[in-house]
């Protein structure tokens, strides 16, 4: 059963639609890349998702209900492109002050801490770690309630090849363990790490198929090729 369904969403931002009448399923147990230029409207779609984007019309049920609806607050954790913690904490102080927020057991602050590789960081103020660090800790905070969809816009950003690595065998983690899960990217190398794929571009959905398929359909031997050849003739899923 599908934990997301959007169907024929449109999203107008300053008298301009930027999304152009998208469909489409998400299910748990999978890894579902958004991948597409920079431009192509997929934060746009990810804040339809979470229920923060202005401007929408057509429908987009999350677990079941509206997105944005109370109840789902601490079912879908949302990660941002920017940091979105507080540089004067430390980084444990971040993750127990949003702890209290959901609530969430004292316990899972130092799960967290681990799953996103900042024990060595644990004290530390967020001011004084790099970006990538930063980008961790505000990936800390939205594994928090072990939310059943997890929503990553561009989550890889800035990270060394290991740690790349080790966050894309979390999400897989993540989503055998149930949750789904939807990371945003357009760096097409990363394609490869994902069960699904829906390619964006100018807000319209070319592709919806596994990087397998995707490949079959268009005769390529590598994402960025197949996406290229898709948008040089017009097709859309």
């Amino acid at each position: 059963m599908a934990s997301v369904q959007v169907r024929d969403l449109r999203v107008r931002r300053d008298h301009r639609e930027v999304l152009h009448g998208l469909s489409f399923d998400l299910s748990p147990g999978q890894v579902t890349g958004l991948l597409g230029p920079s431009g192509g409207g997929k934060t746009t779609l990810m804040r339809a998702l979470v229920g923060v984007q202005r401007g929408i019309t057509g429908t987009v049920t999350v677990l079941g209900l509206p997105a944005g609806s109370p109840p789902l607050r601490s079912r879908v954790g949302y990660l941002t492109q920017a940091p979105a913690v507080y540089g004067d904490l430390t980084v444990a102080e971040n993750l127990r002050y949003f702890a209290a927020l959901q609530p969430v057991p004292r316990t899972r602050v130092e799960e967290v801490v681990d799953q996103v590789d900042l024990r060595p960081q644990h004290d530390q103020l967020v001011n004084s770690l790099s970006g990538g660090q930063q980008a961790r800790v505000s990936l800390a905070t939205a594994l928090l309630g072990s939310p059943e969809l997890l929503v990553l816009d561009e989550p890889t950003v800035g990270l060394d090849p290991v740690l790349r690595r080790d966050l894309w065998t979390l999400f897989h983690a993540l989503a055998e363990a149930g949750t789904t899960v939807l990371v945003s990217s357009h760096v097409m190398d990363e394609a490869s790490r994902c069960d699904r794929l829906l390619l964006l571009r100018d807000g319209l959905l070319v592709a919806d198929d596994s990087p397998a398929g995707l490949l079959r359909q268009t005769g390529t031997k590598d994402v960025e090729a197949a996406f290229l050849s898709l948008a040089e003739n017009g097709v859309t899923a």
